[in-house]
């Protein structure tokens, strides 16, 4: 749904707009899915382009730069959803801007502040980061550094659009636009050869994003001000003297557990790629980044319905609808595993013939791909863990669960990294993306008292798990060679695709079909 004005019918209390989060999702999905393809392509552009210690260096400068965003972010892009969609929702949308003013400012103050440390400080970072080339790295670092304010603002833009539950900005500027862009630039330097280039064809495009972001959302926000709900009753609506007063001071003390969380964030998702630069060198770093890039493709699902999910659990959780939010955490969870539990058990059958696209001697990463591809299977499963513990407001129970998670990547890496090489790497981070999940899981059971396992996500995981799991394990275990495995893959698939039509009810996969079937605004009728 991208504006107010798109919703004829209005959801009452124990129910939720699952049209709408249909329509988001999809929208997202197709903008995540270029998005996905474009970075692994990107990947393959350089590991192809370029040579495994140079390819090595890039990936661990690029880490850093994205650790730097996350950290200027200030946590900001899930405090804008939260706010606008939450103030929108009560018929406070005449707040939105002092909302936004409160974001941008420390954000492109921090940003600033960052990208001068990154920059000054480059040398040294590289050699403590890189076992290798510290000049190429530092290079690198000094490049992604000039772009960092450009990051922060157009990440921030598109997360406000979000809070107005309108996907299209992030799907065509940041997934389509921005990634399209990078891969292009990418792809002609890798042709031509020039190293010296690639930190700015890689973070250039940020700008493109950022003016346009801008623009978008200044757009949604001229627009006359309508809440997406009824207003809420007098017991549930805040006083319009606490609304004016304390804006910022109530956007940052909601938002400041997430600029650490943030952090924390990236580095469980991406510092290990520093970790096997520094301790095996950037080839290794290579090999480690090209394998876990399957991950990330299966993570299209994962991010297309958390962006469209944001912004409906806020307004229902904020109305104090928890029938409405157990509907949205259990469907949504229902569509993220019939989306990646396909992929991820394909990729963890196909790991030893999957990572000869990188080029040669990348065939060591498929026991990574294996583990982590097995590991994403429980984490979705899971659902929206996050999203549901942020838009409850337990902004300050995510940042602990997350440096939780973080500290245990980190020790683990610490004592297998050197022990087991990359594989160790991969153990470590899915021992913290379980705890990741388990931690928030049980908090949601026990204080909302909600969970993700509905008969809709059950379904999905026994369809995916018998026609993309056992059928092509089984085959592999039993005959040699791919043929076999495509042929099992094929029929598993076959299955799967019939079993979703026959369980389609379950499955809430009509909401899906519906979504093309928006009502005809409503017309005054005459005597």
């Amino acid at each position: 749904m991208d504006t107010a004005s798109e919703t004829t019918t209005t959801p009452t209390r124990g129910t939720a707009d699952l049209r709408a989060l249909a329509r988001g999702g999809v929208l997202n999905f197709m903008g995540a899915g270029f998005a996905a393809v474009a970075q692994f392509l990107s990947v393959v552009v350089l590991t192809r382009g370029f040579s495994k210690e140079e390819a090595g260096v890039f990936f661990a400068a690029t880490t850093v730069f994205l650790m730097g965003l996350a950290l200027a972010r200030l946590g900001t892009d899930v405090g804008l959803v939260y706010f606008i969609a939450r103030t929108r929702a009560l018929g406070l949308g005449h707040r939105v801007a002092a909302y936004v003013r409160a974001a941008f400012g420390p954000t492109v103050v921090a940003a600033i502040v960052i990208a001068a440390v990154l920059y000054a400080a480059a040398p040294w970072i590289a050699e403590a980061a890189v076992d290798g080339p510290a000049d190429d790295g530092a290079r690198y670092l000094r490049a992604l550094a000039l772009f960092l304010p450009a990051a922060v603002v157009s990440d921030a833009a598109l997360a406000a659009t979000r809070g107005y539950r309108s996907m299209r900005p992030t799907a065509l500027v940041e997934n389509i636009a921005r990634q399209g862009l990078q891969l292009s630039l990418l792809a002609g330097l890798a042709l031509f050869g020039a190293t010296s280039l690639l930190g700015a064809a890689w973070a250039g495009p940020y700008i493109v994003t950022a003016v346009i972001a801008v623009l978008l959302l200044r757009r949604l926000m001229r627009r006359p001000v309508q809440p997406l709900e009824p207003a809420a009753e007098a017991s549930e609506k805040p006083s319009e003297e606490a609304a004016h007063g304390g804006t910022a001071g109530e956007f940052w003390r909601y938002t400041a557990p997430r600029a650490i969380a943030s952090v924390a964030q990236i580095v469980l998702q991406r510092f290990d790629i520093v970790l096997v630069a520094a301790m095996l060198g950037p080839v290794q770093a290579a090999v480690y980044t090209a394998a876990t890039r399957y991950v990330v493709v299966g993570q299209i699902g994962n991010q297309a319905l958390g962006q469209a999910v944001q912004p409906q659990l806020s307004a229902v959780l904020s109305r104090g609808d928890m029938a409405g939010a157990r509907s949205l955490y259990q469907t949504a969870t229902c569509w993220l595993v019939l989306l990646t539990w396909p992929v991820y058990l394909v990729f963890a059958t196909f790991a030893p013939y999957s990572l000869q696209l990188f080029g040669g001697g990348y065939e060591e990463g498929a026991d990574v791909v294996l583990i982590l591809s097995l590991t994403m299977l429980f984490a979705t499963i899971c659902g929206q863990v996050d999203t549901v513990l942020i838009m409850a407001g337990k902004t300050t129970w995510n940042l602990a669960n997350i440096v939780t998670a973080m500290t245990v990547n980190i020790v683990a890496d610490l004592l297998l990294i050197p022990w087991l090489g990359i594989t160790g790497a991969a153990a470590g981070w899915a021992i913290a993306l379980f705890v990741k999940n388990v931690i928030p899981l049980a908090q949601i059971a026990h204080v909302l008292r909600l969970h993700p396992f509905g008969r809709g996500t059950l379904t999905a995981a026994a369809l995916a798990g018998f026609g993309f799991g056992v059928l092509p394990l089984t085959t592999r275990l039993l005959l040699d060679g791919l043929l076999p495995l495509l042929i099992a893959t094929f029929a598993g698939a076959c299955l799967y695709g019939a079993g979703c039509l026959l369980r389609r009810d379950v499955l809430r996969l009509d909401e899906i079909r519906r979504i093309r079937r928006r009502a005809a605004p409503s017309r005054p009728t005459h005597a």
